[in-house]
């Protein structure tokens, strides 16, 4: 599917950026981190409410970072976590990943986190983000894979979640599977220097298990991702809403345990 006509399969919906928010530097970026040091350039790609941006604007002061989303509201939400932490090195626009608006050789790390999986071209994209980042420099990215996520214990209707994302998703022009597929995407962009890993999130404590088991309840029916899956015919408003009655029963359990396994790669430019 062309890149013009990828869709962002969650949308904005409250339920999608209570997950954003939790997201740090060190819960989704450690494998940038080694690399990440005072005075770097840095463009943050898909940045949403900017909260891993803001981690990396505070580790490379005075370097700066600039961030990017294709969706101009939620800038708003990033600006405000930039200025909450008192931090002056942030600059925020509006932009395509596949058409970035800045000079070749702008910045020294040019990072992405849950981006790929949601263009229409990733392979452009890697070339475009290569593009703009200096010699010697770094291309970062990080994807989830639907796919490979698991759970346990087996609850009714949620492997009918996993298979109806990756329906959604795909008819959106996504690619729900990304994370296994970086590896391949960067070297078919032209990467030759690429070091790919893997890392996982996971839910296992009551506190965890109510946010997550919630927040996928709350999407399932409410968030833009419903939506696509009800004007698609993938579901129907009863299918979405006993897929979130088992998200909530999943949570409800007290050996309950999910695991998000990512792909990552640091892809030197």
């Amino acid at each position: 599917m062309p890149e013009e006509t990828a869709v962002y399969t969650h949308g904005h919906h409250e339920s999608v950026l209570r997950s954003h928010s939790w997201r740090t530097a060190a819960n989704s970026a450690a494998y940038l981190l080694g690399e990440v040091r005072p005075g770097l350039d840095i463009l943050d790609v898909g940045c949403g409410p900017g909260t891993i941006t803001a981690d990396l604007a505070a580790l490379v002061a005075p370097g700066r970072v600039t961030a990017v989303d294709a969706e101009r509201g939620v800038l708003g939400r990033a600006r405000e976590v930039a200025a909450e932490r008192g931090l002056d090195n942030v600059e925020f626009a509006v932009a395509d990943v596949h058409a970035l608006d800045f000079p070749d050789d702008s910045f020294d790390v040019v990072h992405a986190h849950q981006v790929l999986q949601h263009v229409g071209d990733p392979v452009r994209a890697l070339r475009e983000m290569r593009r703009v980042c200096r010699p010697g420099g770094l291309v970062a990215a990080r994807d989830s894979d639907y796919a490979a996520m698991t759970w346990f214990p087996d609850v009714p209707l949620m492997d009918d979640w996993q298979q109806l994302y990756g329906r959604v998703a795909r008819a959106n022009g996504g690619e729900p599977d990304a994370g296994r597929r970086l590896l391949s995407w960067a070297r078919r962009a032209g990467f030759t220097d690429v070091r790919a890993t893997a890392a996982t999130w996971c839910f296992a404590t009551p506190e965890e298990r109510a946010w997550w088991s919630g927040l996928w309840a709350d999407r399932t029916t409410a968030s833009g991702y419903a939506e696509l899956a009800v004007a698609g015919s993938h579901a129907t408003r009863d299918d979405l809403a006993a897929i979130a009655g088992a998200w909530r029963e999943w949570g409800g359990r007290e050996d309950a345990w999910f695991m998000v396994p990512h792909g990552e790669v640091l892809c030197r430019a």
